[in-house]
């Protein structure tokens, strides 16, 4: 089994102070900047399991930064160095206190909540007649509250986002339209290499001049849902489950195992022979995401390997 980056005590040049998050830890550093180290955690139903997943932060790392370059010509966003496969490095920002989440297709927790009789998510409107992963008439904007480590994230309405005062609605209607316009620019990259992007989420943030900008990952396997595009169509009409590039292939076996993340509930054992698999699915996702083949980095000690990588980098 691989090595793989579960928790960070770095002390990089200028740090300031250090959080850290489900999956990344974010290092403030002086003259406004930020860096954000991926690790190999994996955090599903908003609890981070007992393993690492071998080359998962460098996978989530390499997808979100890419699709961030793919994506500032109509967005800007906070990224200004990649100087390791496992860090980014970025303009600081005051983050808004909300996930922008989009969907186009009824899955996952939109579809969990439409079987339980739902049909008002966020304060949108889903319509009657349809079925799991059928194609919503135009996508829905469902956000929701973004939680500390170990808590659970909570859909809320963009009328109580306003009404809480949690974002002023001139940023808001800013989110909105950034958030549409990087669904629609994500669908596009996906169709192009036979996917469906079938719901994700965004983050935003503010920087010390006003500039609202993407922060956070953008279009990977953990904050996004993909179907293949081909067989699409059949398997919806004969009632048959999308093939998916997702971690809800996680989702769904934590399900089978009893566990949800509910009140009273363990994480089922993962054994050894498992987590490869995860790691294996991982890199699958990475490679039809991208349209790259993934490039393993070193792993024999990552966390040398990235203060090397980082000092090499303020060294210039």
């Amino acid at each position: 089994m691989s090595n793989t980056i579960i928790e960070t005590n770095f002390n990089f040049p200028g740090q300031k102070n250090v959080y850290h998050g489900k999956v990344r830890s974010v290092y403030t550093l002086e003259n406004d900047q930020l860096l954000m180290v991926a690790t190999d955690r994996l955090s599903a139903f908003d609890v981070v399991m007992p393993k690492g997943i071998p080359y998962k932060g460098q996978i989530l790392n390499q997808i979100a930064t890419k699709m961030m370059r793919d994506t500032e010509d109509i967005v800007p966003n906070w990224l200004t160095a990649i100087p390791d496969p496992n860090v980014a490095i970025g303009v600081a920002c005051d983050p808004f206190k909300v996930e922008m989440v989009i969907r186009g297709y009824m899955s996952g927790h939109a579809a969990r909540e439409y079987k339980a009789g739902k049909r008002i998510l966020c304060g949108v409107e889903m319509p009657e007649g349809m079925k799991e992963n059928d194609k919503f008439p135009s996508p829905i904007i469902t956000p929701a509250t973004k939680a500390e480590m170990g808590d659970h994230d909570e859909d809320i309405s963009s009328a109580e986002i306003l009404k809480r005062n949690i974002v002023s609605e001139e940023d808001y209607l800013v989110l909105e339209d950034y958030t549409r316009k990087l669904f629609k620019r994500g669908t596009e990259i996906a169709a192009s290499r036979g996917l469906i992007l079938v719901d994700t989420k965004y983050e935003f943030g503010k920087t010390k001049d006003g500039k609202i900008v993407l922060i956070d990952e953008i279009h990977t396997p953990d904050s996004s849902r993909y179907f293949y595009a081909e067989g699409y169509e059949e398997r919806q009409a004969a009632n048959e489950p999308q093939k998916q590039l997702s971690k809800e292939f996680v989702r769904q076996w934590l399900i089978k195992n009893d566990f949800q993340g509910l009140e009273g509930q363990t994480v089922p054992f993962m054994s050894d022979e498992y987590i490869e698999t995860v790691s294996e699915r991982y890199i699958e996702l990475y490679e039809n995401i991208t349209g790259e083949k993934f490039i393993k980095a070193d792993v024999s000690d990552i966390n040398d390997r990235i203060e090397k990588n980082v000092a090499a980098y303020f060294s210039k």
